[in-house]
């Protein structure tokens, strides 16, 4: 589990991102809830829809913003809980 990144990532609709993983596994993931539930000044204006679809892919993984205002352990994408404790 280690070694798998992120390797593609797609907008769905709302707060949804479907993103592949480097052994083939895909997911789709809301993120709606936990930008809701957890506000902080580096990312709320990503509860705005034109700036959460702004992401991208940089190292494998998936982040939002020039400094990755916003990244999360990709092992908590790939098990689809954004708030478990890592690895």
């Amino acid at each position: 589990m280690n070694n798998i990144t992120v390797t593609n990532a797609k907008y769905i609709e709302g707060y949804k991102i479907k993103i592949l993983f480097s052994d083939s596994t895909s997911r789709i993931i809301d993120f709606g809830v936990f930008l809701k539930e957890n506000s902080h000044p580096q990312w709320d204006k990503y509860n705005d829809i034109k700036y959460f679809k702004k992401f991208k892919i940089e190292n494998g993984n998936l982040v939002w913003g020039r400094d990755w205002d916003i990244i999360f352990p990709v092992h908590n994408l790939y098990i689809g809980n954004l708030m478990a404790p890592c690895c």
